[in-house]
């Protein structure tokens, strides 16, 4: 498929979207957001696919949303339109059923920090930075980094953050859990894809569904999300990828799931 915005390729397990906008810092524009819906779905359907991996240029990851867009809104039905349609593009990677990873380097500001929020791992290299700057600018995070910040540093240190408006380094972002991960610069990208063909080797039916039980039951009082997962696991235990996963335990061979 061709794309306008950003460059993707498949290495092995990985399929990797690059943002392709170096002259506007990779800016996420309405067509960015297309662009990336699109590639979430066409990494989601393809079986041989076993983990996405987003990632900017060597200087900057994302200056966040483009701002052309945002001034050209004059009404709030516009204004919440638009939101919805990051919201959408956040949940085309945060509900995918593969793992995602950020590999960041450089600078990953506001709306492009908030889109990392939505991944499921985030690698920052040795000199990446990362700030939600709505307090300069009079407005709000509106992709998600209200909610998804304090569920990933806690509240205090989401509210610090965003009432500063100011950008944090890596080691700090590393320190709260911002990142998962802290690498030489550089190197962000060749990690991420370590880590996937790493994943590569694990069951693929586990990872959607594990995946899909943490985020779900994150919005749930604990009995409930106890239940829920004895519901999933309920569920996968009649998958073949669970009778091949057990065999080869009990016969000491590698396991060769089919996610199935």
């Amino acid at each position: 498929m061709a794309y306008n915005s950003i460059i993707v390729e498949k290495d092995g397990p990985a399929f990797i979207i690059r943002f392709n906008r170096p002259d506007k810092r990779n800016a996420i524009s309405t067509i960015v957001m297309d662009d990336l819906i699109a590639a979430a779905n066409e990494a989601e359907n393809d079986p041989t696919v076993r983990g996405i991996i987003v990632t900017g240029g060597e200087k900057f990851f994302s200056a966040g949303a483009d701002l052309n867009d945002a001034q050209a809104l004059s009404a709030p039905s516009e204004t919440l339109k638009y939101l919805r349609k990051w919201h959408r593009v956040c949940r085309a990677f945060e509900e995918n059923d593969k793992p995602v990873i950020a590999a960041i380097e450089g600078f990953c500001m506001t709306g492009g920090c908030e889109f990392v929020l939505a991944c499921d791992i985030r690698i920052g290299a040795e000199g990446s930075s990362y700030a939600i700057t709505s307090a300069r600018i009079g407005t709000v995070a509106g992709a998600g980094g209200t909610q998804r910040l304090p569920r990933i540093v806690g509240s205090a240190k989401a509210l610090e953050l965003m009432f500063d408006a100011d950008p944090i380094d890596c080691d700090e972002a590393y320190k709260i859990g911002l990142i998962n991960k802290l690498v030489p610069k550089g190197q962000s990208l060749a990690a991420a894809k370590a880590m996937v063909d790493h994943y590569a080797t694990r069951a693929p039916l586990s990872h959607a569904f594990i995946k899909h039980t943490v985020y779900t039951g994150m919005q749930m009082d604990l009995v409930s999300a106890l239940d829920y997962e004895s519901f999933i696991v309920a569920s996968i235990y009649e998958t073949e990828d669970r009778r091949e996963g057990i065999d080869a335990f009990f016969n000491k061979r590698e396991a060769k799931f089919k996610g199935r």
